[in-house]
């Protein structure tokens, strides 16, 4: 019996396969015959053989060099080592390899992902199948052996996923160090960890947008108590990788849509000189629609390719939510600046500005802005109003946007309000 993760691997691959194979316009015979191709295709004798000799094709890694150059991995001289760094945890204090437990990576051809996925599976006991496959276990014994090849020649294909050439290759595409030594110098390739980058992403996520953490912020902003305590993480920095082909880079940047996040490291500073109270309206007098031109132009790259698109759907979806996260981020930060002169600079006799964004925005209205919700229904309305006017504007040649669009929008606004409170 092979171990459960392996088999709903296969299965999920069937289904996959046939959804795409069989047609509502097929007989019964064909529809039959499609399956039966499908067993054959996905069964070990044929499956396990042909992805052995895919394996080499993807390396893991631990810090891929593609995340300082797209083309690093190859050059004159070869294949760039990957590298696979271990390190001994330390109670020192630093976020650095060793200290902390992320998934590795994977770069390569992207055609090869599939034998990458089923290597990363984690079996009954919790090591990987790659593990299993290395140290000769049981289970490696019982899913190699097959009669269409040995088990060596299957341990050997896969495990080159993790095989080096001996002779070190690095390139110049990499950030370089000359660290003297004695009377010469070690050359050193300085390479990022990608399990750390995606690992921090991962846990930001999960403070600002998680439903536990959603229900946390709406208790702080009441007034209740809060048991495992409450904490936001404010001016963060979007970096990307890979541009529209994140796929290039490694396995957990395509997963991740290419972006990573930036923790502020500087003392914070802010010239309050530089920074004026709306007298009328915040979205005309302190945002621009330029200020978020770059999310526009992507989710107009999103909108314009449609669900006849080979990317998957899904894909499209999650990278429609990353860019409208991408404007509400830089709201909440232009919100936060202008709170921060309110007290000195907010003249209530003679502002002009509206009731709900006078409590938003304002220092005297602090205990209306964490009781009442009517002041914040009426903002995500008018935000999102202001999302689609700065798209027709910022966009030349904007995509029609409907009323599903409109709703998409004001919903996914609605569903993450909190964090405008």
């Amino acid at each position: 019996m092979l171990d459960p993760a392996i088999q709903i691997f296969f299965q999920k691959r069937k289904d996959d396969w046939l959804k795409n194979k069989i047609k509502t316009s097929m007989t019964e015979e064909e529809i039959e015959l499609c399956k039966e191709e499908c067993s054959e295709k996905f069964s070990l004798e044929n499956w396990l053989p042909n992805a052995a000799k895919r394996a080499g094709q993807i390396s893991i890694s631990s810090h891929p060099c593609t995340f300082s150059h797209p083309s690093a991995r190859k050059n004159k001289n070869g294949y760039v080592n990957p590298i696979i760094a271990t390190a001994t945890r330390l109670p020192d204090g630093y976020l650095r390899t060793g200290n902390v437990d992320v998934e590795y990576d994977a770069l390569g051809n992207a055609a090869a992902l599939d034998v990458y996925k089923f290597l990363m599976l984690s079996m009954e006991d919790g090591k990987t199948l790659l593990q299993h496959i290395e140290t000769d276990s049981e289970v490696a014994k019982k899913l190699l052996t097959i009669g269409t090849e040995t088990y060596e020649t299957l341990k050997q294909g896969f495990t080159a996923m993790v095989c080096s050439e001996t002779k070190s290759i690095t390139s110049s595409k990499i950030k370089q160090v000359y660290f003297p030594v004695n009377e010469g110098y070690h050359l050193l390739s300085l390479l990022s960890n990608s399990g750390l980058i995606f690992n921090l992403r991962s846990q930001l996520n999960y403070l600002r947008f998680s439903d536990e953490q959603k229900e946390r912020r709406k208790k702080k902003h009441g007034g209740e108590f809060i048991e495992h305590g409450f904490s936001e993480i404010y001016q963060l920095t979007t970096i990307g990788y890979g541009g529209t082909k994140p796929q290039n880079i490694s396995v957990l940047n395509n997963q991740y849509g290419g972006k990573a996040n930036l923790l502020l490291s500087i003392p914070p500073h802010m010239d309050k000189r530089k920074i004026h109270f709306p007298r009328k309206n915040f979205f005309a007098n302190s945002v621009r629609y330029h200020d978020i031109r770059e999310p526009l132009k992507k989710l107009h790259g999103i909108f314009k390719t449609g669900l006849d698109s080979e990317i998957p759907r899904r894909n499209l979806e999650s990278g429609r939510e990353h860019r409208i996260e991408e404007i509400i981020d830089i709201i909440i930060e232009k919100s936060a600046a202008v709170r921060s002169v309110a007290e000195v600079q907010y003249k209530g006799k003679s502002s002009e500005l509206p009731e709900h964004q006078k409590i938003w925005l304002c220092h005297g209205f602090g205990p209306s802005r964490k009781e009442q919700d009517e002041w914040l229904d009426a903002l995500c309305v008018e935000l999102a109003k202001w999302i689609v006017n700065a798209y027709k504007k910022i966009i030349k040649k904007p995509v029609m946007i409907g009323p599903v669009e409109r709703d998409y929008i004001k919903t996914f606004i609605n569903l993450n309000r909190e964090v405008l409170r």
